[in-house]
């Protein structure tokens, strides 16, 4: 199994930008695709990117495409998550999740996650 841990959250600034980094222990890292999700106060988490094992296909949640950028080094078993033109709204604790499925349900081990608190 795939051990996560995400880091890079913080408080920002709404406009401003802030990039995550999910790091992943194990040889078969390459292997996955690879998912973000968030979870807000009060709410279910939700999916918000996912890459494939390549890296050569990337998926968003509306609420995000245009503004969020995933991406992988697989040579640093690690995946990246810019966010751009942050929003109040994208408020969440940010985690990560290995494997092909968008649907948070799908996955039964999850790092601590990481704060992003967008200010207004």
């Amino acid at each position: 199994q795939v051990q996560l841990v995400e880091s890079g959250g913080g408080l920002v600034q709404a406009g401003g930008s802030l990039r995550l980094s999910c790091a992943a222990s194990g040889r078969t890292f390459s292997s996955y695709a690879m998912n973000w999700f968030r979870q807000a106060p009060g709410k279910e988490r939700e999916f918000v990117a996912a890459i494939s094992w390549s890296g050569d296909n990337t998926y968003y949640a509306n609420s995000v495409k245009g503004r969020f950028t995933i991406s992988r080094d697989n040579a640093k078993n690690t995946v990246y998550l810019l966010m751009n033109s942050l929003k109040p709204e994208d408020t969440a604790v940010y985690y990560c999740a290995a494997g092909g499925r968008r649907t948070p349900s799908a996955y039964d081990y999850w790092g601590q996650g990481t704060q992003v608190t967008v200010s207004s």
